[in-house]
């Protein structure tokens, strides 16, 4: 009875880390698409809550994913539009000095943006799930070397901004 119970946490756990992949990949979509059309992010939440992320597979389809945690979703979508210019600011601050934020292609701009947010707002996510996480979307969008991009610039921000709680880079010794 006690193991049913811890597999039934942990498949809880499983899909809650689902539900907040999904939440971020739709924040990454929702995000190009406020900045293509520049409608206001409410808009463009509820447009996706009811459009796509709430969507369920028709009989015979397979779900992709599964359902988004709309309030995250919600969150980033809010806090990245709200924050943009702040946001812009700590990824000039460690990008190359060959690139500029504006220079990124749309949706790596915004999967970038995301992670930015989450590594300074979500003290409640560890950095290493956060670059984790939009190393997965870039890649879902780009090959290696948008993938290895996003990985080295969110790595550099988690340093800065939390680095007591990342490593310092190869090796795996912490600040701390």
């Amino acid at each position: 009875m006690a193991d049913e119970k811890a597999l039934s946490a942990k498949e809880r756990s499983q899909q809650l880390a689902l539900e907040r992949r999904a939440a971020r990949l739709a924040a990454v979509q929702a995000l190009y698409q406020w900045e293509q059309t520049g409608a206001k992010p409410d808009v463009i939440i509820s447009e996706f809550s009811v459009h796509r992320i709430a969507r369920r597979p028709q009989e015979g389809e397979d779900a992709e994913l599964p359902p988004a945690d709309r309030k995250l979703f919600a969150e980033l979508v809010r806090g990245v539009a709200s924050g943009v210019s702040e946001l812009d600011d700590m990824l000039s601050a460690v990008i190359s000095e060959d690139w500029r934020v504006e220079r990124l292609e749309s949706i790596l701009r915004a999967i970038m943006r995301c992670g930015a947010f989450e590594l300074a707002h979500r003290q409640d996510v560890p950095p290493k799930v956060v670059i984790s996480e939009y190393v997965a979307v870039a890649d879902a969008f780009f090959g290696e070397k948008e993938t290895g991009m996003t990985n080295g610039v969110l790595d550099k921000l988690a340093q800065s901004l939390r680095p007591g709680e990342i490593g310092t880079g190869r090796g795996g010794k912490t600040t701390q």
